[in-house]
Formats: C-alpha cells, sequence, structure tokens
C-alpha cells in the first residue's frame, strides 16, 4: 500500500522527466523552466535522493557500444543455503549487470553480457562455474525494442497522486458543506 511519503506528486515528476532528458542541468536552471524556486528544486531533490527514487545522476553506458552487444539472461537454480555466496560470485562477474531473486522455476534471474556468441559461453562458463549454482538456462536477446524505462511511470504515479489529492480536496469541500446545512 502506497503511503503519503512514496507519493510523487507533478513537480516531483516533471523534475524526473527534465533531469532525465537532460542530465546536465543544473538545479538554477531546473527552477527557471519549472517555474519554482530553486530552494524549492533543491528540497525536491534531496527528498526524492533520500526515499530513494532518484538514485544518481551518473551516465547510463550501454554495454554495445563498449563493446559486448550480446546480452542473454540466465535462469539459475541454487543450492539451499547458497544465496549469499552465490550473489557474492556472481557480483565478481564483470558481464553480470543485473541479479533479481525470483519466484518460479529457477531462484535468480541474471542478466550478463558478451562480446560475442563464443565470448557468452565463456561469460556463462564463469557464472555456472561455482559450487552453489544447480543449473542455469540461459537465453540470448535478439533485439530490445523497450528499453528500460521508468518515464511512463513516474507520469501515471504523478497523475494518481494529483487525482488523489484533487479527491481530498472535493471530499474536504463537500464535508464543509453538509457541516454548514447541518450545523454541525
Amino acid at each position: 500500500m502506497q503511503t503519503p511519503n512514496d507519493a510523487i506528486d507533478q513537480l516531483d515528476g516533471k523534475l524526473i522527466r527534465l533531469l532525465s532528458e537532460e542530465p546536465r542541468i543544473g538545479v538554477l536552471e531546473c527552477s527557471r523552466r519549472l517555474q519554482v524556486a530553486r530552494g524549492t528544486v533543491q528540497a525536491r531533490l534531496d527528498r526524492l535522493q533520500s526515499r530513494g527514487v532518484i538514485g544518481g545522476f551518473g551516465p547510463q553506458v550501454d554495454p554495445a557500444a563498449i563493446g559486448y552487444p550480446v546480452t542473454a539472461f540466465a535462469t539459475l537454480e541454487i543450492s539451499q543455503g547458497q544465496g549469499v555466496d552465490v550473489r557474492a560470485h556472481l557480483t565478481s562477474v564483470p558481464e553480470v549487470l543485473e541479479l533479481h531473486t525470483i519466484t518460479g522455476q529457477g531462484d535468480m534471474l541474471v542478466r550478463i553480457v558478451a562480446r560475442s556468441n563464443a565470448d557468452l559461453q565463456r561469460v556463462i562458463d564463469r557464472v555456472v562455474g561455482f559450487d552453489g549454482i544447480v543449473r542455469a538456462s540461459t537465453a540470448i536477446a535478439l533485439e530490445n525494442p523497450v528499453p528500460f524505462r521508468v518515464l511512463p511511470l513516474v507520469d501515471q504515479a504523478a497523475r494518481e497522486q494529483t487525482a488523489r489529492e484533487q479527491a481530498a480536496r472535493e471530499q474536504a469541500s463537500q464535508d464543509r458543506l453538509h457541516d454548514t446545512r447541518t450545523g454541525a
């Protein structure tokens, strides 16, 4: 369940979109474009960062652009009680970009990259060459028609918060009107 502290409003959404589209923009320019005070932008940024909504301002690196054009996903089954050790092992493999624990057929889903299909075999061998990993199933990504994105989700969250706030204002207004009519 979402709490009021988890919500982002329209200004948060606009700020996140602006920073996503122009990551080098400064706080002062953000405030000018959003038509709010510089202190407001800085306070919003600080709050969004402290809550983990904004995780960083670093560059987004495309693995293909640095020589790793092959992307694959490996579903791993691990031995009971080996989760911590397997995580440490996978963290040591530079080609492992992401690791998720999952439900279903496997225990972990790993996104890996490689320089070629032949190099992918080397990466897979390194990933599964650990005693805690019982079995692996790998699928090679052919294309990425919807790359990782969060802005549509940010926009939706901001719209939903605005709608909740509007509904609360309307309810408060109706309650005041009812109290005035009933003499409460």
